[in-house]
Formats: structure tokens, C-alpha cells, sequence
């Protein structure tokens, strides 16, 4: 009986993430007759199809959703002991440059970092904030060997194309941040509804940033200020002059004088996702990197 390998389970995943054969094998640099052959073995080893042909592209039908699921795991485990063996035998070291967005680069990404070093002390890594569309351009040109950047609702559609993307499931939502002063702040969690009106301070930056204006669902809110910077944000917040949009992501990063509060809203739809993107061909350091990151997130306690 054919039996499942580590190769038939990245295809399934690359196809999976990408939906076609062809983007999958562009981005794993096979071709698509070998796509084909490692999807066609892998069924014949779970004894079930896993895709289903559609207009544009395929999907993954049940047995493949499920495979996927535990394909993603079995692979990052692999991965770590990869990079742990590696790390053994001292082959992970020099420099690492990694780009992340000012949301993520307030906490998530400098843990981390600190958790990598931690791992693998040879590796020096040096962290770039910017907006998403200057990580991707530093990413191809060579100048940054990892991004971590927004994409979605209301940002440009990026072209991932012969790069290696993975989504950052953190399981954590929006929320606002007030002033300690704050009536609400002797709350965790407020009603939509008790934000209606609120002052809001919202963001203002370049191109093809992820920006956070008023609560999305409101009505008409009324804007205070507008300042670029979270910590500019925050300020502002911290002095009582309004409240400010922030993910949870960065929520355990406010100053003294703030508090964060998670918003129950059964309207809102986040149609945004933080994405880790590398080369295809992605250097031991960048993927250690990414194990990192996985590692950070499956240990950042959730925000209930």
C-alpha cells in the first residue's frame, strides 16, 4: 500500500495555499507533471481525492482540507528538528535581516527574534520597519530575507508569485485602546455600542499601509486627531483625547496611562491577515526564522 511522504505533503499544501498545480510548481520550482504524479501518489495513499477542479484553479475537498490541516503540523514539526539538528552541528549563523509592519514590529516579530537568538546565538538578525509594499521590493532585491506584512480588505493586491507565503494565526482580534481615565477602563471588554461617541484618533500613511481609522462599524464617528506613528497614537490616547483602534497583536505593547479593551461586535468581518513571506529557496536562518515566529504565536497567551 502506497504510504504518505514529506514530499507528497508539501505539494498537497502548495496546492492548497496557492489553489492550482501550476502555481505550486512554479513556486516550488517542479514541474506540473511532477505536481501531478505527487498529488495522484499522496491519493493513493490516503485513498481519497483531494482536490476538486474548478473554473479557475482547484480546491481542497474534505479529505484534502483535512490533510492539509495536519500536513501544516507534521511539516513544522520536521522543520524544527531540522533546524534544531542544525542548530547542534553550530550550521545556523551570520546575519538575517527581516522587515515587519509597525503592528507587528512593536512585539510579535522583536519576541520572535529574541526566542531565534536564544536558539541560535550565531545568528545576529536585524529588524526594518516598514510599510508592506517597501518589505516585498527589499524582499526581491535581495536586501531582506524575510517580510512579515499586511494583506486584504482595502490593500493592494500583491504579487506573492515565486515566493513563499504563510499566514500568522495569532487567534486574536481588534480592539480599541483608552486612557486609563477612561470610564470604560474598569472594563476588558465593551459593547460596540459604548464606543458610539467616542472621539477617535486614527492613523494617517503612506501607499498600501495597513492604516486604522474609527471603528469600522460605527456610524458617522467622529475623528479627533490624526497621527502616523502608534506611539504618537498612544500618546494621544494616553491623554485623554480620544481612543484608538489597536489589534490585539499589539495590545500587550500600550505605554503607561493606556488600556486595551477587546470590542464584542457581531457585525464586524476582519478581512485582513499578517503574512510571512520568504523566498522559495529561503536560507536556514530565514527558516528558522519562521519557526520562531510559529513558536512565538503558539505561545503568546490568548486575549479572552
Amino acid at each position: 500500500m502506497p504510504e504518505l511522504t514529506l514530499t507528497g505533503l508539501r505539494v498537497t499544501l502548495e496546492v492548497a495555499q496557492r489553489g492550482s498545480f501550476t502555481a505550486a510548481a512554479e513556486a516550488l520550482g517542479y514541474t506540473q507533471s511532477a505536481v501531478s504524479r505527487q498529488i495522484i501518489a499522496t491519493e493513493a495513499a490516503v485513498g481519497a481525492p483531494l482536490f476538486e477542479r474548478q473554473a479557475r484553479g482547484v480546491r481542497p475537498t474534505q479529505s484534502g482540507e483535512a490533510l492539509v490541516r495536519h500536513a501544516r503540523h507534521m511539516l513544522a514539526h520536521v522543520e524544527a528538528a531540522e533546524l534544531e539538528i542544525a542548530g547542534l552541528r553550530d550550521r545556523i549563523a551570520g546575519r538575517l535581516a527581516v522587515g515587519a509592519y509597525p503592528t507587528a514590529a512593536a512585539a510579535l516579530v522583536p519576541r520572535a527574534i529574541a526566542r531565534l537568538q536564544n536558539t541560535h546565538p550565531g545568528v545576529t538578525v536585524t529588524l526594518w520597519e516598514a510599510g508592506s509594499p517597501a518589505q516585498l521590493r527589499r524582499l526581491r532585491a535581495g536586501r531582506i530575507e524575510m517580510a512579515v506584512v499586511a494583506i486584504g480588505e482595502g490593500l493592494p493586491d500583491y504579487d506573492f508569485s515565486g515566493l513563499r507565503i504563510e499566514v500568522v494565526r495569532t487567534g486574536r482580534g481588534m480592539g480599541v485602546a483608552v486612557s486609563t481615565d477612561h470610564p470604560l477602563a474598569s472594563r476588558d471588554q465593551v459593547h460596540v455600542a459604548d464606543l458610539a461617541q467616542e472621539a477617535w484618533i486614527v492613523g494617517a500613511g503612506g501607499e498600501g499601509e495597513p492604516q486604522f481609522g474609527a471603528w469600522p462599524t460605527l456610524e458617522d464617528p467622529r475623528v479627533a486627531h490624526e497621527a502616523r506613528g502608534w506611539q504618537t497614537r498612544l500618546g494621544l490616547v494616553a491623554a485623554g483625547l480620544g481612543v484608538s483602534v489597536l489589534p490585539a497583536l499589539a495590545a500587550d505593547t500600550v505605554p503607561n496611562g493606556v488600556k486595551w479593551l477587546r470590542v464584542e461586535d457581531p457585525a464586524l468581518v476582519l478581512n485582513r491577515e499578517t503574512v510571512m513571506v520568504t523566498a522559495a529557496d529561503a536560507s536556514s536562518a530565514a527558516r528558522a526564522m519562521l519557526q520562531a515566529m510559529r513558536d512565538e504565536i503558539g505561545h503568546a497567551p490568548e486575549r479572552e
